[in-house]
């Protein structure tokens, strides 16, 4: 999964990448070729970024129990650089576009395929957008609004849990061969995602769908998302894997201070005999700006792990603290602090990408991020 916000980041992966000439080529190709376009009225085209990386720590990151200090990429957001574009086609609708890529900071190369995150097209109107491709989904776009720490790699568990146990029960953050709709009616927002399967024997196999709501009005957010992903059918059983999530939050702000409280229920149903895999995950934070340039945030996560024999739930719990300073607009420096701990001696990590080796970890980043 790739580094976001928030579909994966953190503790270094040993992540193989493209390294192809022929295809950073032709990204700085496009680039410069969109840069060459002349301006008109009707189109705009954007070249964008975010740029974050520092220096990270943990405990109990090795089977020895040794702990790892590194340069990671993405401390607060995942390190990414895209394109995007509308046509104004007239009576208020347009065409629009998005292309967007990870960056591993840390090494310079491409966090997954060269436009993971983004690489959509369709339409925008009166009606709200509608576009077809790669894209965020739905519970994705909605579920991000109710993190306090905004899916940040160092440290959340509003995506997935910990990469340690034996599932993350976590949310799908995007889909491929997408039908994604976005709309708002007042103060409320709404969205639809469709991700066909694309598979020959049954059109269910395979198949994502997405759905989410949200209310934001004086302050107040309100949320519900529901998600359910498919896997193919299982021979034997005549039965595929069906994974459900749902979502509920709120947020509440007043002056400089900001709650959060929110929860997952994740359920997959096994197309081969089996036990359901069930977990629930909750959290709750609150930040505070005591001067403009400065926010404080803590958070708390915590996952009520299901169906597991006695004595082998984790329900990991972690705690998040972070300090964020900023330089600028577009430049900040932070520092986060983290503590994860699990029950009945299971293994825990902080990570949603790497995993840990005890039953406790220990996780600090300094780091800088720019956004141009």
């Amino acid at each position: 999964m790739p580094r976001h916000e928030g579909k994966q980041q953190h503790y270094k992966p040993r992540r193989q990448f493209v390294k192809s000439t022929t295809l950073a080529t032709g990204a700085l190709a496009v680039v410069a070729g969109l840069a060459a376009i002349p301006s008109h009225a009707q189109s705009a085209v954007t070249l964008y970024g975010l740029l974050d990386t520092g220096i990270d720590y943990a405990s109990n990151a090795a089977a020895n129990g040794h702990a790892v200090t590194r340069v990671s990429s993405g401390g607060m957001n995942t390190s990414r650089w895209g394109i995007k574009g509308s046509e104004d086609l007239g009576d208020g609708l347009k065409a629009v576009y998005q292309l967007e890529g990870g960056i591993l900071m840390d090494t310079g190369g491409i966090d997954g395929q060269l436009f993971r995150r983004q690489a959509n097209v369709g339409l925008e109107g009166k009606f709200g957008r509608l576009v077809l491709g790669r894209s965020f989904t739905s519970v994705y776009d909605t579920v991000i609004r109710f993190d306090p720490m905004g899916f940040a790699p160092f440290y959340s568990w509003a995506t997935t849990g910990n990469a340690t146990g034996p599932s993350k029960y976590g949310m799908t953050t995007g889909f491929d061969n997408l039908v994604k709709y976005s709309g708002s009616t007042g103060d409320f927002k709404y969205g639809l995602s469709y991700g066909m399967g694309e598979q020959a024997a049954s059109s269910g196999d395979n198949a994502k769908y997405a759905a989410a709501v949200s209310y934001e009005s004086d302050g107040l957010g309100l949320m519900a998302t529901w998600e359910r992903v498919n896997g193919n059918t299982v021979a034997p059983t005549g039965r595929r894997d069906a994974a459900r999530v749902f979502h509920l939050g709120a947020y509440y702000a007043i002056g400089d201070v900001k709650f959060w409280a929110a929860g997952r229920n994740y359920r997959l149903e096994p197309g081969a005999i089996g036990a359901d895999v069930k977990a629930n995950t909750y959290w709750t934070g609150v930040a505070y700006k005591p001067v403009p340039n400065v926010t404080l945030t803590g958070a708390v996560y915590y996952m009520d792990v299901k169906n597991t024999a006695p004595g082998k739930d984790a329900d990991p719990l972690m705690f998040v603290a972070r300090y964020r300073y900023a330089l600028s607009k577009r430049t900040d420096l932070y520092a986060t602090v983290a503590y994860a701990k699990a029950k009945h001696d299971q293994l825990v990590g902080l990570s949603r990408d790497d995993p840990g080796f005890g039953d406790t970890q220990r996780g600090a980043m300094v780091g800088i991020q720019h956004r141009f």
